[in-house]
């Protein structure tokens, strides 16, 4: 039987079991009919082979479900990677691990900010080069309705401009969009951070169970060629 790592630090006292790691959910569940970004087509699941249809093609006692699921990429909680706004940008298929996995972070709480914007000034006086930036507004409690899609909080261009030239890994967002939806159709945070080959995560939920720093943040996609955009299992390790 494994055994628990013991601590040997002397403060801490020999034989003294180390704490276990605790994670923290940080994605939304997906799941048939979901709507993530309203116009956006929801999720479909269809069986391409029932259980009751798989017992004659097993032995007595066997049986499997294999199922087909439809969705845009643009579902649940989801990576953009660089292909998403540039053509010869990076796809799925070509983001390191390294960007990707138990990334120091650093949660910005703006939850009871009064604007919606977010400027570059809430980052001045934190250390966020080579971090997963995640930006907790709170908004991840509309998730699914409809207001969800109006009023939501996102990045500035200033502020994009800002954490690219810091040089962060990665910044995350509990809401519709990095960008202003309701703008006029440009998109400046999403253009700054992609060019530079920051990895954007949104519709994050569950910031609130962070700490201000000090966790560590994955969000893995599949290995995807030809995509830019897919959801992924985001996770904290605190």
């Amino acid at each position: 039987m494994p055994q628990n790592r013991v601590h040997s630090d002397p403060a801490v006292g020999v034989g003294v079991p180390a704490p276990r790691a605790r994670f923290i959910e940080l994605s939304h569940v997906i799941r048939a009919g979901l709507v993530t970004y309203p116009g956006l087509p929801a999720p479909t699941i269809t069986p391409h082979l029932t259980r009751e249809e798989s017992r004659a093609r097993y032995a007595p006692g066997t049986e499997f479900a294999m199922d087909i699921i439809t969705m845009i990429g643009n579902t649940g909680t989801y990576l953009d990677s660089p292909w998403h706004r540039y053509e010869g940008g990076a796809d799925l298929a070509h983001l390191g691990l390294e960007t990707l996995v138990d990334l120091p972070t650093e949660v910005f709480q703006l939850a009871d900010a009064r604007e919606r914007s977010i400027p570059a000034s809430v980052f001045s006086d934190r250390e966020v080069a080579g971090r997963a930036v995640l930006l907790y507004t709170g908004w991840s409690r509309h998730f699914g309705t409809p207001e969800y899609a109006t009023g939501a909080p996102f990045l500035t261009a200033e502020g994009a401009e800002y954490l690219v030239d810091q040089g962060v890994t990665l910044v995350g967002i509990d809401s519709l969009n990095i960008d202003d939806a309701e703008g006029s159709g440009e998109r400046p945070a999403h253009s700054a951070l992609l060019a530079a080959g920051i990895h954007v995560v949104e519709h994050l939920t569950n910031l609130a169970e962070l700490p201000r720093t000090g966790a560590r943040f994955t969000a893995t996609p599949p290995l995807i060629e030809g995509l830019g955009t897919f959801p992924v299992r985001a996770f904290a390790r605190v």
